[in-house]
């Protein structure tokens, strides 16, 4: 799957992974994982499908701030494996 995303908006990806590199480089604490802003967004996309996927965690906390919770009973159970239960 290809995701496209603006040029706008994939410039504040490239200009957030400069911020983070250049924070990385001051403090030896911070240890930047993204080798890339693709490696970034990538890690972005993955943290709003495991708040999908898994209630009470930190990125689930991020997708409710997003108003992205579906009122339902099947978004509020965990699962361990992305998309839909085999089952329904």
């Amino acid at each position: 799957m290809k995701i496209e995303i603006s040029k706008e908006l994939y410039s504040e990806f490239k200009y957030l992974h400069e911020l983070l590199k250049k924070s990385s480089q001051k403090d030896s604490a911070c240890n930047l994982s993204f080798d890339t802003p693709q490696e970034l967004i990538a890690y972005a996309l993955s943290s709003i499908a495991d708040g999908s996927r898994r209630p009470g965690s930190w990125e689930r906390g991020m997708l409710e701030s997003m108003g992205l919770v579906a009122d339902c009973p099947e978004h509020f159970e965990y699962r361990q494996t992305y998309g839909k239960p085999k089952d329904e």
